[in-house]
């Protein structure tokens, strides 16, 4: 399993790559896989705060990015 902070940074490098906010503060919550799922990361930018917001779910075990999405408000 990656850690926490890899998974930060995974999102962050996407981010950047799509020209998109990363504003803080940031909520990461790691959701573990009950029966035969996946494990994911949950990370959302400028959590608790309206506004512009990124949120991504990453694949805990690969680092790989199950989805993406963008508030540009």
């Amino acid at each position: 399993m990656i850690p926490q902070d890899a998974a930060l940074a995974i999102a962050r490098a996407r981010a950047q790559e799509k020209g998109w906010a990363f504003g803080e503060p940031v909520a990461i919550v790691l959701r573990r896989a009950w029966t035969g799922g996946k494990s994911r990361y949950e990370i959302e930018t400028n959590a608790g705060h309206l506004g512009t917001k990124a949120v991504f779910v990453v694949d805990a075990e690969t680092g790989a990015i199950i989805s993406e999405g963008y508030i540009p408000r």
